[in-house]
C-alpha cells in the first residue's frame, strides 16, 4: 500500500504537465498579429467569467466575512510591499558578479510589482482556501499596486525620465475583476444552485485561465525576442534567483500564518496571495516606468519567476486539496465504523 501511495505522489501533476506544454506552445507557435489580439481578448474574457463565477458562488454573507478579515489582508499587503522589497534590496549582492545591472533591476522590480488577482484567488479555490478572503485580499493589494508600485520604483530605484502610471490601469481593473464579481452577486440566487450541483466549470474556468495567461506571457516573450538578449547562463542565475526568492516567501508565509494562529483555510490564502507576483500588472508598468531602457531585460527576471510560481503554486494547491480530501474521509471513517 505504501508502495502505492509512493508511485501516486511520484505521478507528474497533470496540471503542471498542461502548463509545461502551453508554455512550450507558444515558444514555437507565439500568437502574432490577429491572433494575438484574440489571445488577448481570450484571457480578458476567462478571467471576466472567473470572476463572475466566483461572485455567483459567494454568499453576501462570506464576502462581509472576508472583508472583516483584516488581519489577514493586513498581512498579504505587508508581504508583498514590504517583505518582498526587502528580499529585493538584499538581493543586491548579486550584482554584478552574478547578475547584470539590468538583470538585478529587474529582480528588484519583480519584488515591487502587485500581486497577481485571477491565479492567486484560482489556486486558493483548488487549495479549498478561504476565496472569499482572497478575493478580497488579492483585488485589493492589486488596487492598491497601481499607486504602491511607482512610488517604490521612484523611492527604490534610479529610473529615467517621469514615471506615471495611467488612469486606465484602474479602469481595467474595474471592468476584468470587480464588475464581473459585483454581476455574479446579482445573478447567484438565478444560478447558485446550478453551481453546486456543476462543479466542473468552475475547475475548467480556474485551469483555463491560468493556461491563457501562461501562453500570452511566453508568447510576448517571443515576440518581443527576450531570449536571444541574454545567454544561458545568467538565464540560470536568474531562473535560480527567483526560485530562491519564491521559496524563501512561501516558508516565511507558511510560518507567520501558522504563527498568528490563523485558520488552515486563511493561511492558504496568505501562502497563495502572498507569495504572487503579476505578470499582467507588471508589463505595462515596466513599459512606462523604464521608457528608453532595455524593458526586455528588466521584465525578464518577473517573466521567469511568474512561470515558475504558477508550476510550484499548481503542485502546492493540489496538494492542498488532496489533503483536504484526506481529511475529510478520514474524519468520516469513524462514523461509518460505528
Amino acid at each position: 500500500m505504501s508502495r502505492v501511495n509512493l508511485l501516486r505522489q511520484a505521478r507528474p501533476d497533470g496540471f503542471v504537465l498542461g502548463i509545461i506544454a502551453v508554455a512550450a506552445l507558444a515558444s514555437v507557435l507565439p500568437a502574432t498579429g490577429t491572433a494575438e489580439t484574440v489571445l488577448g481578448w481570450a484571457t480578458k474574457i476567462a478571467i471576466g467569467l472567473l470572476f463572475l463565477i466566483y461572485g455567483a458562488r459567494l454568499s453576501p454573507q462570506e464576502a462581509w466575512e472576508g472583508v472583516k478579515h483584516w488581519r489577514l489582508h493586513s498581512v498579504v499587503l505587508a508581504t508583498t510591499y514590504v517583505l518582498f522589497p526587502l528580499i529585493g534590496l538584499a538581493l543586491r549582492i548579486l550584482e554584478p558578479t552574478i547578475l547584470t545591472q539590468d538583470l538585478y533591476t529587474g529582480i528588484l522590480f519583480l519584488c515591487l510589482v502587485p500581486s497577481t488577482v485571477q491565479s492567486s484567488i484560482a489556486f486558493t479555490s483548488i487549495a479549498k482556501g478561504n476565496v472569499a478572503g482572497a478575493v478580497v485580499s488579492a483585488s485589493f493589494s492589486n488596487i492598491v499596486g497601481v499607486f504602491v508600485t511607482p512610488f517604490l520604483v521612484i523611492l527604490l530605484m534610479n529610473t529615467s525620465g517621469d514615471a506615471h502610471v495611467d488612469a486606465s490601469s484602474i479602469v481595467n481593473i474595474a471592468v476584468q475583476l470587480l464588475l464581473p464579481f459585483l454581476l455574479g452577486q446579482l445573478i447567484r440566487p438565478l444560478v447558485t444552485g446550478w453551481l453546486s450541483r456543476h462543479t466542473t466549470p468552475t475547475k475548467v474556468v480556474d485551469r483555463g485561465s491560468i493556461l491563457l495567461v501562461v501562453y500570452a506571457a511566453f508568447s510576448e516573450s517571443m515576440n518581443q525576442h527576450v531570449w536571444s538578449s541574454v545567454s544561458v547562463w545568467q538565464i540560470v542565475a536568474v531562473v535560480l534567483t527567483c526560485i530562491f526568492i519564491l521559496a524563501l516567501v512561501l516558508a516565511l508565509t507558511y510560518f507567520i500564518g501558522r504563527a498568528m494562529g490563523l485558520p488552515l483555510a486563511d493561511r492558504i490564502v496568505l501562502v497563495f496571495c502572498g507569495s504572487k507576483k503579476s505578470l499582467a500588472s507588471g508589463l505595462p508598468m515596466a513599459s512606462v516606468l523604464f521608457a528608453g531602457q532595455p524593458v526586455g531585460l528588466i521584465v525578464l527576471p518577473l517573466l521567469l519567476f511568474h512561470q515558475i510560481q504558477l508550476m510550484v503554486c499548481a503542485v502546492l494547491a493540489q496538494r492542498y486539496a488532496r489533503a483536504h480530501v484526506s481529511h475529510v474521509v478520514g474524519d468520516a471513517e469513524p462514523a461509518l465504523r460505528d
